[in-house]
């Protein structure tokens, strides 16, 4: 029995076709300038905590979105930050790796033929189609 032989399309709009491709790889995220990125005073005993949970979702977001290890996520979440002209400071991997045993990123996932974009603002993570 023989195998059929494969489809073959062909390409007749090349200029459209070349700007979905660079649409595709494209990267929008929007930071609020006056997101709670330092976690407010709780008044218990202990060290408290340094960074918000709103500051550890959006880097624990990055590292599912880009399939990163936590070293490697906080060089992009200092990179963007350095990017959005915002003087934070970036928590390292261990106070990654110690709150996101407490905090569950949730993506929602959404097929769409247009960019997904990230917007962080002081009510969270938000995650936008045009």
């Amino acid at each position: 029995m023989s195998k059929p032989s494969p489809a073959r399309y062909r390409t007749t709009n090349w200029s459209s076709y070349t700007a979905s491709l660079r649409r595709r790889g494209s990267l929008l995220i929007w930071l609020d300038k006056e997101m709670a990125w330092v976690a407010p005073p709780e008044g218990k005993p202990g060290r408290p905590a340094v960074f918000s949970d709103a500051a550890i979702q959006f880097c624990l977001t990055i590292k599912v979105l880009f399939k990163l290890p936590l070293r490697q996520t906080t060089g992009m979440v200092a990179s963007l930050l350095n990017m959005a002209n915002l003087d934070w400071d970036v928590p390292d991997y261990t106070t990654l790796c110690r709150r996101q045993k407490t905090l569950a990123v949730q993506i929602p996932y959404r097929r769409a033929d247009g960019p997904l974009n990230l917007l962080v603002d002081s009510t969270g993570i938000k995650f936008l189609g045009d």
